[in-house]
Formats: C-alpha cells, sequence, structure tokens
C-alpha cells in the first residue's frame, strides 16, 4: 500500500527562514497584480524576474490595453511606457506614479514578495505555525500573506499576498514560480 506524498520540507526558525529568503536573487514568478487607490483601480498581468540588485518588471493590461518594462537596481529606476517611451531617474519615477497611482515601494517589494522583510528598515511580523509570515508591518505598509506553495521542496514562497497602505490596496496572485538559486544550491 502506498502512502500519500508527504511534504518534505523542515521547519525553520524564523531567524533562520528569514536569512534564507533575504538571500534569494534569482528568481521569476509570474502572476497577476489588481491595484486599487479610492475609487481608481485597475489589473494587469505581472511577471517579475530578480537577478542580484536587478528587478525586470513587465505589467501587461487585458487585450494590450497598456503595458510598462520596469527595471530598478539600487542606483537607477527606467521605465519603458506602451508606447515605447524609455525614462529614467525622476521621469521614471514620475511616469511609474502616474501609471500607478502611488509611489510604488520597489526596493522593499522585492523581499515582502518572497516571504520577507526588507533588511533595511525594522518591521513587525506575524507567522503561522510553520514560521512563514502572516502578516508584515513595515514603513507604513501592511501585507497580508495567502497561500504559500513549496518550491524546490526547499522553500515555501507566497502564492498570495495583499499590500494596503492608507487607501492604497495592491493584491498580488502568483502564479509560477521560478527559483534559481538558494542558499546551499
Amino acid at each position: 500500500m502506498s502512502k500519500a506524498p508527504q511534504n518534505t520540507l523542515e521547519l525553520v526558525p524564523w531567524a533562520e527562514r528569514l536569512t534564507a529568503l533575504q538571500a534569494l536573487y534569482h528568481f521569476e514568478f509570474q502572476g497577476r497584480v489588481a491595484i486599487t487607490n479610492g475609487s481608481d483601480g485597475f489589473s494587469a498581468g505581472l511577471r517579475w524576474q530578480q537577478n542580484d540588485d536587478q528587478a525586470l518588471v513587465d505589467l501587461s493590461a487585458p487585450l494590450g490595453f497598456g503595458a510598462a518594462h520596469i527595471q530598478q537596481t539600487d542606483n537607477i529606476l527606467r521605465v519603458t511606457t506602451s508606447k515605447g517611451v524609455t525614462l529614467e531617474s525622476d521621469a521614471a519615477t514620475d511616469e511609474l506614479r502616474s501609471l500607478l497611482g502611488f509611489d510604488a515601494p520597489l526596493r522593499s517589494l522585492r523581499y515582502w514578495i518572497v516571504g520577507a522583510s526588507d533588511p533595511q528598515s525594522p518591521s513587525g511580523v506575524s507567522l503561522d505555525s510553520l514560521q512563514r509570515l502572516t502578516r508584515l508591518d513595515q514603513d507604513g505598509w501592511r501585507i497580508d500573506y495567502g497561500d504559500y506553495t513549496a518550491v524546490k521542496n526547499r522553500a515555501w514562497l507566497p502564492l498570495s499576498l495583499t499590500i494596503t497602505h492608507e487607501t492604497l490596496k495592491l493584491r498580488i496572485v502568483i502564479h509560477d514560480w521560478q527559483l534559481y538559486s538558494l542558499l546551499g544550491d
């Protein structure tokens, strides 16, 4: 008689898990994002590629009605609009604010997406019994985590998160995670 497959992930203490998650520098995911800010809102397809300190983010609206390509590093923000115009620095920040309706916390978002706090600022956390974030409060933002998935049988990564700040609500649903390296690989 065969048994149902068991999850092989060990229970890892939060401090150790947090360090490993903050060290994830090569990953990609695809999903959807829905943003509401008061009475305004939109949704888009989302593809995020993280390679060391560079994030490449593609937003694609339904039926091709708008898109943006965002390239962000510690020193550069570059936005390419759906019209093919590429903007950098302050102009890119202004375009992104106009597109999204808020100042996106891109540097922190790269950590929040994998279920970790940004190591550059203090945070408050709530954990579940498996030492995964259920809620994170950081820099005036609140991040509530939904379901998780085991990726490569080595890491629990979020499948959904809701990020709120004042009247802004950002909901991310992740369909597919790709990890290109993990600590110990």
